[in-house]
């Protein structure tokens, strides 16, 4: 899950932590990797009600969104959260995220864009509406790689490969990946601002456009 073949795709992992890369996850680099800080459903765009899982309100988390804006954590985020999740998440049976202790996470399996191997990578993600058995009805995965420069390597590979599975609360789910963008991106990008305000920091950091992929169930 983590390490990388560069923007264009492949790579290992990602950890995410505070933005989907987060505060940990979501936000780090693609090609590094992206670890998931929470576990749970998240607001929902669009619907007011979510599945009931947001980031938790825990003592400390104002620290934590303070700490992974800087550019230091962006630095060192990447190759540690990453590993540190793959081998809870091993040990676990796919039950448990380390980094999923304040944002929601998944574990994403796609294939690599060049190589067409799978590549598994943590990531933060943000939860929206429900599906019939009251899990969410979709994600949406932030390719903020912390704000480094490149897009992460997922993103790349989602692009290239948009049917993926993601591991959610230890469930395998087979979903495809729709890269947004326009209104629809901009309804989604308030919504995970939001969610977990560090992804504003990312942004600003630099001249990409941070990509957002909404995944459904298949």
């Amino acid at each position: 899950m983590a390490g990388g073949e560069g923007p264009g795709g492949e790579s290992g992992g990602e950890s995410a932590v505070g933005s989907s890369e987060g505060p940990g996850m979501g936000s780090g680099g693609e090609s590094g990797g992206e670890s998931v800080v929470g576990s749970g459903g998240g607001p929902a765009v669009g619907s007011g009600k979510g599945s009931g899982a947001g980031p938790r309100r825990i003592p400390g988390v104002r620290l934590v969104q303070k700490v992974s804006s800087t550019r230091a954590f962006a630095r060192v985020a990447p190759h540690l959260v990453p590993a540190l999740d793959r081998a809870v998440h091993r040990l676990t049976r796919g039950k448990v995220l380390l980094s999923a202790q304040m944002l929601p996470g998944v574990i994403l399996t796609a294939r690599g864009a060049k190589s067409g191997l799978e590549r598994r990578t943590p990531l933060a993600c943000m939860p929206e509406g429900a599906s019939r058995d009251g899990g969410p009805g979709s994600w949406i995965l932030i390719g903020s790689n912390f704000g480094r420069t490149d897009h992460p390597a997922w993103t790349g590979n989602l692009l290239a490969h948009p049917d993926a599975e993601i591991s959610w609360k230890g469930e395998d789910i087979a979903v495809t990946a729709h890269l947004l963008e326009g209104e629809e991106r901009d309804a989604a990008w308030k919504a995970v601002l939001a969610f977990w305000p560090p992804y504003a920091t990312y942004q600003a950091r630099v001249d990409r456009e941070i990509r957002l992929f909404r995944i459904v169930r298949r």
